[in-house]
């Protein structure tokens, strides 16, 4: 029940978040206008680079489009049910952390609406789900009721992704963990290619997961302190006698 209720509650501000982005859809282009040429004056790399490399064959870019649209939910989903079952502890943990990243990201999308940069004409981006699909944004952002399509920033989809790859190579031990990061670096790749986030959403995501995991304590990965000998055992041979001890 308590699970229930969180994910309804995040959901209700993420719908709230929706409804207060209506009307301030100039604020968000301008806030667009300033982050697209705040990158530029950082000289990161131009998303356009991202994005070439995906329009080299129309099979390619409706994968990315899918695996940004069927991905995202689902993966972080599977995620916590396994943690839930298998590492309740790390559930716990992974919990917390999701949910403070999450509230933190919904502030943000209020206080800073943000347009995507296939919304931006400066940036010279096609927006690939709307041509090749398939896309889970309405036609007419300003009258989507089922997203909030000025909440670039920061971007839910590289947070927990990372935090996926963060969870289970905690919670694991085979020294194949360290693939997990494939998932965060694929869905950078494929949020920045499709044009519907920044480079800068992914940073700001990534410095609030950062503050989300320095204010959750994460579970205790030491050895388990040793149990009580077994008759017969070498440690309950070993452990001295009442008497032995009062001599």
């Amino acid at each position: 029940m308590r699970e229930l209720l969180l994910v309804s509650a995040l959901f209700l501000v993420y719908k709230f978040g929706r409804l207060f982005a209506n009307g301030h859809e100039l604020r968000a282009f301008h806030n667009a206008d300033r982050i697209w040429e705040a990158e530029r004056a950082v000289r990161l790399p131009g998303e356009g680079s991202v994005q070439a490399l995906l329009m080299h064959g129309e099979p390619l870019v409706r994968a990315a489009n899918t695996y940004y649209a069927a991905v995202h939910f689902p993966a972080t989903i599977a995620f916590l049910a396994w943690l839930y079952r298998r590492r309740p502890d790390h559930y716990l943990w992974s919990r917390r952390v999701l949910a403070l990243l999450t509230a933190a990201a919904l502030a943000l999308h209020l206080l800073m609406p943000l347009a995507p940069p296939r919304m931006l004409d400066a940036t010279g981006l096609v927006d690939t789900a709307r041509v090749y699909g398939p896309s889970v944004y309405g036609a007419t952002p300003a009258t989507d009721s089922m997203a909030n399509q000025f909440a670039a920033m920061p971007s839910l989809h590289f947070g927990w992704a990372l935090m996926v790859a963060i969870g289970l190579i905690a919670a694991t031990r085979t020294r194949w963990r360290w693939l997990w990061l494939l998932h965060p670096a694929l869905t950078l790749l494929v949020i920045v290619g499709t044009a519907n986030h920044y480079w800068f959403d992914a940073l700001a995501a990534a410095a609030l997961l950062g503050l989300a995991l320095a204010v959750v304590r994460a579970p205790d990965t030491g050895p388990a302190a040793p149990g009580p000998a077994a008759p017969g055992s070498v440690l309950h041979a070993a452990a001295p006698r009442p008497a032995e001890v009062l001599q």
